[in-house]
């Protein structure tokens, strides 16, 4: 119990200090046995910018060496919520990652989760390409992951994409 308290303190000050437009960040989970009333999302529909950026990130983790992600609706579906949050307050953050870690830790069993989170990118190779040229990033990307989520989503006001990736370890 106080491990999970420290965990959580440690993972709200990583947050605090990787606020920025393009940022990354980890946190290990606890097992748990407790009973969960959260509810499995399982309707995504992909879009092409997603289906691209989880190829060319599972294409990158195969060229050198790793196994590729598999994707998980639930996860998308978190990253979708909180890429309207961020266009809804106007920010690009990782404000609220403990609740998106814990609820897939109760939901799915994660054991690991990491996101990533970037603004106005017009591609998927862009977006790809500044989160390998950022050690953060570059090392959830790289990460002992098994499963991963991702939404891109367009701002209606702006025309301008956010992108948030999750990575989890079941």
């Amino acid at each position: 119990m106080i491990m999970k308290k420290i965990m959580r303190i440690m993972t709200f000050i990583a947050i605090l200090f990787a606020m920025n437009a393009c940022s990354a960040d980890t946190a290990e989970g606890t097992e748990t046995n407790s009973a969960s009333n959260e509810i499995l999302i399982t309707n995504y529909t992909y879009n092409d910018s997603e289906l691209g950026t989880m190829k060319l990130i599972n294409d990158y983790r195969v060229s050198i060496g790793l196994n590729t992600l598999e994707p998980i609706n639930h996860i998308s579906a978190k990253c979708e919520e909180h890429n309207k949050y961020m266009i809804e307050n106007n920010v690009v953050d990782h404000n609220d990652f403990v609740a998106r870690s814990e609820n897939l830790e109760k939901v799915l069993g994660a054991k690991k989760v990491g996101e990533n989170v970037a603004y106005n990118y017009k591609t998927s190779e862009a977006v790809v390409k500044a989160w390998l040229d950022s050690p953060g990033h570059k090392e959830n990307i790289e990460g002992n992951f098994t499963h991963f989520g991702i939404s891109v989503t367009v701002d209606a006001a702006t025309g301008k994409k956010y992108y948030t990736n999750i990575f989890v370890k079941i």
